[in-house]
């Protein structure tokens, strides 16, 4: 049986949906208050709606808290691989001790219990915040070494941790592969992530900011979990981007994809220096929510550039383009709002 972290979330859904689809025995864990509704909404965009419930009904369903270890133990007992999926994704600064809980302490245990249940193989999904370009190098690669002399904000730092754990594991038994894709775009999951976007554009969004970073469809990156845990291959790491591309590119897209005017105005290092000194006074006067640090704005004008040929070289796959993934999760949302 097959156990997935995170069920609920962009990447667990649409995982779900591939794996029962498969015929594959699956086991999902949730927390109290997650919406398993969700789930079923993602199914409904790619099957028809008669078959929702029937393949719905195949998931087996656990309460767990990444950080609860008896309803982990239980939810572990007859699981031959792992999906770790679950994560928290903030950069709001007020959030270090979650993410490190949640991120590191939680993959932790995981990987703990991979190692007492003898589990054949895991499959962790991080990010490519963990990545930093090599000294000369124009594309970020997997052959990078964390630069610990470098700013980084704490979702890469919880991300970067939860790494080590699963490397930890992979020395004391437990097959693994670390999947390090970029911004995961796709439909569902409109409040959080790239789900985000579609949403700010909707309402109206004015400003733009030229960051490059890599992008991936969620579809994609599910297919390639899928594809490499299938395989031989094992305690390998992989990027997984399909596209590098500016945010302002990505914005027209999305605004495009949903019918509405693309944002006008580049944003300027000044205007995001003055917003992140008010932020700070309303926080020290006010103890309202910090939501950016004086080092991360600088990171929205940063051009970071990702290569897949790795992954390529190894598998003959193509990636759908981000344009395609944009205007069909554009087309989605369109229904739904």
């Amino acid at each position: 049986m097959i156990l997935v972290t995170g069920g609920t979330g962009l990447v667990g859904s649409h995982l779900l949906l591939e794996l029962v689809k498969s015929g594959d025995k699956v086991r999902a864990i949730h927390r109290k208050n997650s919406d398993l509704y969700a789930v079923k909404k993602v199914f409904s965009y790619y099957i028809p709606a008669d078959e929702i419930d029937f393949l719905f009904s195949k998931i087996e369903w656990r309460e767990a808290d990444l950080n609860d270890i008896p309803a982990l133990t239980e939810a572990f007992t007859g699981i031959t691989s792992v999906y770790h999926c679950a994560a928290l994704i903030s950069f709001d600064t007020s959030d270090e001790k979650a993410l490190r809980k949640i991120n590191i302490e939680g993959t932790a245990n995981i990987v703990n219990l991979c190692i007492a249940f003898k589990i054949e193989k895991l499959c962790y999904i991080s990010s490519i915040a963990t990545m930093d370009i090599s000294l000369g190098e124009k594309f970020v690669t997997e052959n990078f070494t964390w630069n610990q002399e470098k700013y980084h904000n704490e979702y890469a730092i919880s991300k970067h941790g939860a790494e080590i754990e699963v490397w930890r594991g992979t020395q004391e038994g437990v097959p693994a592969i670390i999947l390090n894709p970029g911004v995961i775009l796709g439909p569902g999951c409109w409040n959080k992530g790239s789900g985000q976007l579609f949403k700010k554009i909707d309402k109206g969004l004015n400003y733009h900011f030229p960051k490059t970073t890599g992008f991936v469809g969620v579809q994609d990156l599910v297919n390639i979990a899928i594809t490499l845990m299938g395989s031989n291959l094992q305690n390998e790491q992989y990027i997984v981007v399909a596209e590098n591309l500016s945010f302002t590119e990505v914005l027209e897209l999305v605004a495009e994809s949903i019918q509405k005017p693309s944002p006008k105005n580049p944003l300027k290092p000044w205007m995001v220096f003055i917003g992140w000194i008010y932020q700070s006074m309303a926080n020290f006067l006010f103890g309202s929510k910090k939501l950016i640090s004086r080092e991360d704005y600088n990171l929205l004008f940063k051009h970071s550039f990702y290569s897949s040929e790795k992954l390529k070289s190894q598998f003959s796959l193509k990636y759908t383009p981000i344009r395609e993934v944009i205007l069909e999760t554009g087309k989605i949302f369109r229904k739904e709002h």
